[in-house]
């Protein structure tokens, strides 16, 4: 029989789980003992299109190798930002992409990723149509943010989410000591979806009730009423701490922090937000003229390994096998999703979908999982996201820090 060929990508932003989906794929491939080889683009689709890659069995052989790549955070193979034209607006692109398929007589092609990631896929899969191409292309959900659609909850978000509600519980620790009024406001990533800042209400323990108030993007945010809430919980307690997305709007849907001298955008135009904190920093230190301190978590959510979901790095090897036996059960332009058949005990299944009815829409939290004051979230919400964070990660150590997969290859030109 044949031997098939795969490439495997990686796009978008990094997570501590993302490898893990690599890695699943890459032991899966050995499992069938049907593959040849399994390359590795650097750098994602723009690496491909400059011939960057590399065969991944002859790094990964052993399954303490694939274990360690498992455990290590970020992005083995480099990441883009690239947005795939169309083939109407570059047909070059692809005529360059399906030849170097050609060449290494290609089988199947696995794309971890988040919302543009996805377009990529279902851009080649239906080009791959129209020249009768016997390729599968597979996309493999990954990001932080959580907001694919079609997928229970996506690759990565449990193990930023849990750094989250980690992160929110010290710093309440931290909050507790003085006996003086104090307000916090912690930034969490989140441009459009609210789901990385809900997350911060798994901090709240017997002993530990903050966040006090939880503002998500999904609502408008009244200033009003944020210093009003504030002013309540002053009434109970002299530490108030306040978890943010950083996308959150005013009733005119205008981002917050849209005339921050910080605001910027990617290179597919998304508003890079950063200064939501310091523009309710500000705000509340005018009102109330006490201590405030705004803290951005900013990239430290999203590869934090040491403190990474066993559920979220299990569940995203698991999706890449499955992703390898999607593609050759004969299935293609699809997405992995997972299915979540239980709450108590936990259960999710591998599914897939069609990719072109995912990419380029976003999954928000449902207005009827935030509460009806808009400043706290509901105890449905809690309970989806709590199976999420548990169990710890066991990585490995040298010199007293983490020692992860060797990434040299990135660092050349």
């Amino acid at each position: 029989m044949k031997k098939r060929n795969c490439f495997i990508g990686q796009s978008g932003g990094p997570t501590a789980a993302i490898n893990a989906s690599l890695a699943g794929i890459i032991a899966e491939c050995i499992d069938s003992n049907q593959f040849e080889h399994v390359y590795g683009m650097i750098n994602g689709i723009k690496g491909l299109l400059e011939h960057k890659y590399m065969d991944l069995l002859d790094v990964f052989n052993t399954e303490e190798q694939i274990r360690h790549l498992k455990h290590s955070p970020a992005m083995y193979l480099g990441s883009c930002r690239y947005k795939l034209p169309t083939y109407q607006e570059d047909p070059q692109t692809y005529e360059s992409l399906f030849h170097t398929f050609e060449k290494l007589n290609i089988t199947d092609f696995y794309y971890i990723g988040g919302n543009d990631s996805m377009d990529t896929v279902a851009k080649l899969s239906v080009y791959a149509s129209t020249i009768h191409s016997t390729i599968r292309f597979i996309g493999i959900p990954k990001t932080i943010d959580n907001d694919l659609m079609g997928t229970d909850h996506t690759p990565g978000f449990g193990s930023a989410a849990k750094y989250v509600a980690t992160s929110m519980l010290e710093i309440a620790y931290d909050s507790s000591i003085y006996k003086l009024n104090a307000v916090t406001i912690v930034e969490i990533m989140g441009r459009n979806a609210g789901w990385l800042t809900a997350a911060s209400a798994l901090a709240r323990t017997a002993y530990n009730d903050a966040p006090d108030l939880i503002y998500l993007p999904e609502v408008p945010f009244n200033q009003e009423n944020f210093l009003n809430d504030i002013r309540e919980v002053f009434k109970k307690k002299r530490s108030v701490i306040i978890a943010v997305s950083e996308g959150i709007k005013n009733e005119n849907g205008q981002f917050l922090d849209s005339d921050s001298k910080y605001a910027k955008r990617d290179a597919f135009g998304h508003i890079l937000h950063s200064g939501t904190g310091k523009v309710l920093e500000t705000m509340v230190y005018q009102e109330f003229k006490c201590k405030v301190r705004s803290i951005e978590l900013n990239v430290l959510q999203r590869c934090a390994m040491h403190i990474a979901s066993a559920v979220d790095l299990d569940e995203s090897f698991d999706i890449g096998r499955c992703a390898v036996h999607t593609s050759m059960s004969g299935q293609t332009g699809v997405m992995m999703v997972f299915k979540r058949t239980n709450n108590y005990p936990y259960q999710i299944e591998c599914e897939y979908q069609d990719v072109t009815e995912i990419a380029n829409q976003e999954q928000r939290i449902p207005v009827q999982w935030i509460n009806s004051a808009h400043n706290d979230i509901t105890q449905e919400l809690y309970e989806y996201l709590f199976p999420l964070i548990q169990g710890e990660v066991t990585i490995r150590y040298e010199n007293g820090i983490p020692q992860y997969a060797n990434i040299n290859h990135l660092k050349q030109d």
